[in-house]
């Protein structure tokens, strides 16, 4: 009776461990007697106990974060950087066999190409122009994981960590860029103003009544102003006839 009990323990072990379900995004590596027979899955595979041996991969996108990077740029400047790969395993047997830890090699992989990228680049160029970093790694992350069977499909730099000095650098180039383009922009503003006053005091000066008659509407739009003071302004003709007529007395 023991006996039997005893086969039929074995038998469920033996059984349990010949059986394997994978999802539609698993798939397995058998290996028979150390060789390697094929890629299964999905679904219900079965093995022969103590002889193969199946390693589960995983297909779907996994997001790796890369931790902070202390790198010095092209021009002599401390960041710390850090980024997100996004990569999958579009070739099981690859994964398996080329590569002890495809997820451990991939990360460390990640991390010296972020330093030896952004080493190579100025921080202008890493603050203004983050897309073409993303793809350079991008490039170079895909071509070094493409004999593993992995394909990186996007690097994103998340932060660029700038020394407290260098940021206070940048806020004063900023500002002084800025009062640049205002003292630009009010120099042509009195430039196009004083090219309008010109044209306005050439088609004045070819109608002398028309003056008089700008004399009046200055006169009209201070009088809808509530105040007590009244401007009224006399032509500068006038006072020349007076002044030329005294002259003729003398």
């Amino acid at each position: 009776m023991t006996a039997a009990i005893i086969l039929v323990l074995v038998c469920l072990v033996l059984i349990t461990r010949s059986i394997n379900v994978f999802r539609e995004y698993e798939r397995g590596v058998l290996c028979r007697l150390g060789r390697f027979v094929g890629v299964k899955g999905p679904g219900f595979v079965a093995i022969v106990p103590f002889i193969d041996r199946i390693a589960k991969v995983g297909m779907r996108t996994i997001t790796l974060d890369v931790p902070p990077q202390d790198v010095i740029t092209k021009d002599n400047v401390s960041v710390k950087v850090n980024a997100v790969v996004y990569y999958r395993v579009f070739d099981a047997e690859k994964a398996i066999i080329e590569v002890e830890d495809y997820g451990y090699a991939t990360s460390q992989l990640s991390q010296t190409t972020l330093r030896s990228v952004i080493g190579s680049a100025e921080l202008d160029e890493l603050l203004a122009q983050r897309e073409k970093i993303n793809q350079e790694l991008q490039s170079i992350l895909d071509r070094a994981t493409d004999v593993w069977g992995i394909k990186v499909s996007a690097v994103e730099v998340k932060h660029v960590d700038l020394p407290e000095a260098m940021q206070r650098a940048i806020a004063r180039q900023a500002e002084a860029e800025r009062e640049r383009r205002a003292k630009i922009i009010h120099a042509e503003g009195e430039l196009q103003a004083s090219q309008t006053l010109q044209s306005a005091a050439t088609v004045l000066a070819a109608e002398p009544t028309s003056v008089q008659l700008r004399y009046l509407q200055t006169l009209a739009e201070i009088s809808t102003e509530k105040n007590s003071t009244i401007i009224f302004p006399i032509p500068i003709d006038i006072i020349d006839y007076f002044l030329n007529g005294r002259k003729k007395s003398a």
